[in-house]
């Protein structure tokens, strides 16, 4: 009986079900849309490193985000070859320099310089021009997204980068910096011209490990042999990458405070909601109660009320995201899903839902089951 009443009740007013059921589907986009670009914009932090094919970075000693490096010597690197269980390991640069627009300005670039012949490092897949773009003589490779910050630049457009002849050879799709600052791959070698550094210097030193190797064991020799570096696993520099502008920015507290904003409009929504149903049918509740209704079975019957109410609307809710996220998510505004964040928001809404059928109960409590026999 009990169900059948819960059930009824919660229909009987369409337009109350509705006003919950918005509330709480607010509340799930808003928590997945919300966490999807923060997981977008926080995957830029680690994208090269994630997306280096290496197995192991060796930076300077205290290395702590892959876009911030400190220059070390290039002939260490022998070092590390020499190292059983390593399979390959080939130097990176990157270093900030600015490209000459064809406006007459300039734009700040972070350059890669990246060894040929290798896969290592190699971040970008090209969807423009020749797969081997940067053999081109004075070539690199620029990302489509960042064509607007770039003015638009053709594949065989001459620019200049640090005062040095540069040809746009290719172009990739999504390699974008946290930083806002366009990434342009070029050779190891073009690196130094384009950026005036020192050509015996390098800014990292990527790894490849045999099959079956423990990256770790490797990094613990790399940091043995060479006191004034540190080696770490990608997935170890990945995260400190990621730490780094978490703890730097605020980024994590300004999405978690917004998203809370979200919960809360849909936890006053639902309450609101079966709190003015339950006043409608507040006869009905003195009956059961009349009746010999426990209270454990009045709050079971908001429970059931509230767990339907946040099931319907939590499914609306990730169908709307899943949707959102096709129309509106790009390289640069990317908004990220997974299936955690699908279960997290999903179990956070519908046990707000549950906790927002506590005010309707309060209210039922205090009602006498005798006023139904006075009235």
């Amino acid at each position: 009986m009990l169900w059948n009443i819960a059930f009824r009740t919660l229909f009987h007013d369409r337009g109350k079900l509705l006003a919950g059921l918005v509330g709480v589907i607010f509340s799930v986009v808003l928590v997945n849309i919300q966490g999807g670009l923060f997981f977008g914009l926080i995957r830029k932090a680690s994208l090269l490193v994630d997306e280096s094919n290496a197995d192991i970075w060796v930076g300077h000693r205290g290395m702590h985000n892959v876009d911030f490096p400190h220059d070390i010597p290039e002939r260490w690197i022998h070092r590390i070859r020499s190292i059983e269980g390593v399979q390959e390991a080939q130097p990176m640069r990157i270093a900030f320099s600015e490209i000459s627009l064809p406006n007459g300005g300039h734009e700040g670039t972070m350059i890669v310089g990246l060894k040929p012949g290798t896969d290592l490092g190699r971040a970008y897949e090209i969807q423009q021009g020749p797969q081997e773009a940067l053999d081109h003589v004075d070539g690199v490779v620029v990302d489509v997204c960042d064509d607007a910050k770039l003015m638009d630049p053709e594949i065989g457009s001459v620019r200049e980068i640090g005062a040095s002849r540069a040809v746009v050879s290719g172009k990739c799709y999504g390699v974008l910096s946290f930083l806002v600052t366009p990434y342009v791959f070029t050779t190891y070698d073009r690196a130094v011209e384009f950026s005036g550094g020192d050509p015996m210097m390098t800014s990292y030193f990527l790894v490849r490990t045999e099959p079956g190797v423990d990256a770790q064991i490797v990094c613990d020799e790399i940091s043995r042999r060479l006191d004034d570096v540190s080696a770490m696993t990608s997935e170890e520099f990945a995260d400190m990458s990621i730490n780094y502008w978490l703890t730097r920015t605020g980024l994590g507290l300004s999405f978690g405070a917004a998203t809370a904003l979200g919960l809360l409009v849909g936890l006053v929504m639902v309450a609101q909601t079966l709190y003015a149903m339950v006043l409608d049918r507040i006869s009905e509740f003195a009956t059961l109660k009349a009746l010999g209704s426990k209270e454990g079975e009045i709050l079971l019957l908001l429970g059931a009320q509230s767990s339907l109410v946040a099931i319907v609307g939590i499914v609306i809710g990730i169908a709307l995201s899943v949707l959102i996220r096709f129309l509106f998510s790009t390289p640069r505004a990317e908004i990220m899903f997974s299936q955690g964040l699908y279960t997290g928001s999903a179990a956070i809404v519908f046990i707000i839902c549950l906790a927002a059928s506590g005010l309707p109960y309060l209210r039922v409590r205090k009602v006498d089951p005798h006023s139904i026999l006075q009235g």
